[in-house]
């Protein structure tokens, strides 16, 4: 299965998670079946102590489930083995129209640079990588050849994404 997909990348406090969220809603809201990939650099737990699946995790299973009427996840512990590639983690997402990232700053897709005032580092990314082919920012910012667009605009962001990706209109 081939899956389109679109990234967003920036320093952190560069607003990525929160353009991240109004595309998805923007997506879903025009009918798109969008899925979600986070790359977190730091240590995370979905799940806590005292319950079921957390111990079973501590018992040693490798994956638990979690099911219910309302949703699925699936925990995988690596126990020392190398954090999954992209190309992994990508084969585990179903069915979709498009598949939004948001990290994976090396990643070999397409993606917009999110840049903000609040962002304690402001030297931009897109100098280095050949992928980016968009700026969002929340301030009047050199984009150089690259379209720019302001981060609020989430419908012109979402167009040119869906024109970039060749996605079909719902």
């Amino acid at each position: 299965m081939t899956h389109k997909i679109f990234g967003v990348i920036g320093w952190k406090n560069s607003g990525k998670t929160t353009l991240m969220a109004n595309l998805l809603e923007e997506f879903t809201g025009r009918g798109y079946i969008v899925s979600a990939i986070k790359h977190a650099h730091h240590r995370f737990d979905i799940d806590h102590p005292g319950r079921d699946s957390y111990k079973f995790r501590e018992a040693g299973a490798r994956q638990v489930a979690l099911v219910s009427p309302k949703r699925w996840a699936l925990m995988h512990e690596l126990r020392g083995e190398d954090k999954p590639e992209f190309a992994e983690i990508l084969a585990h997402i179903g069915p979709c129209d498009l598949v939004l990232v948001e990290g994976y700053k090396g990643g070999p897709f397409p993606k917009i640079e999110a840049r903000s005032l609040r962002s304690l580092t402001r030297e931009p990314l897109s100098g280095d990588d050949e992928n980016i082919v968009a700026i969002a920012s929340d301030e009047e910012t050199d984009t150089g050849a690259l379209p720019g667009f302001d981060v609020n605009d989430i419908a012109g962001v979402a167009d040119f994404i869906a024109g970039h990706l060749g996605l079909m209109k719902k």
